[in-house]
């Protein structure tokens, strides 16, 4: 077992972990530092890299303690978040580009805390904000943040496979 970086597992780990981490950290400044806020779908796309950064993480910096046949299940697991976060964003950016129906459920807005009675109820509707989850407010070359989570995720499939496959094939 080795306890260096140098293994393909460990190193596609690490990969994965800076790549998944600037993504997610990205889009925290987008939605805290730039007023993005997020609609539903793009809430869900956060769950594969809150889950994925710190299991590719553990897999970086343990993996050389771990039988290859351990690490390569732990990037396979890593596949299938990645594979999670690759579905819903194809299916947002489908929908943005009306290739399909988004959700129904996709365009509530934000109430607030417990408005005091009916009068409050109505000025916390007025002021609330709708996010649609079929219209981007943000497209960069062409596609969405939803795109773009789609296309990251494409790659990131790829390294934990490749890693997976090559951590299995190393000596």
């Amino acid at each position: 077992m080795s306890t260096t970086l140098s293994s393909p597992g460990r190193i596609a780990a690490a990969v994965a972990a800076v790549v998944a981490f600037l993504v997610i950290a990205a889009a925290l400044v987008l939605e805290h530092g730039f007023g993005y806020a997020p609609c539903p779908l793009c809430l869900e796309q956060r769950w594969p890299y809150y889950l994925g950064v710190p299991l590719a993480a553990l897999l970086a910096v343990f993996g050389g303690r771990l039988p290859k046949a351990v690490l390569a299940l732990g990037l396979l697991v890593l596949a299938g978040l990645f594979a999670w976060g690759l579905s819903i964003g194809a299916y947002q950016a489908g929908a943005e580009w009306g290739w399909w129906m988004g959700p129904r459920d996709c365009s509530a807005g934000n109430v607030g805390a417990n408005p005091a009675g009916v009068g409050g109820l109505l000025d916390a509707i007025n002021q609330s904000t709708v996010v649609s989850c079929t219209d981007p407010r943000l497209r960069i070359l062409g596609l969405s943040l939803a795109g773009w989570n789609a296309v990251v995720m494409a790659g990131l499939i790829v390294v934990a496979l490749r890693g997976a496959w090559r951590s299995l094939r190393s000596r």
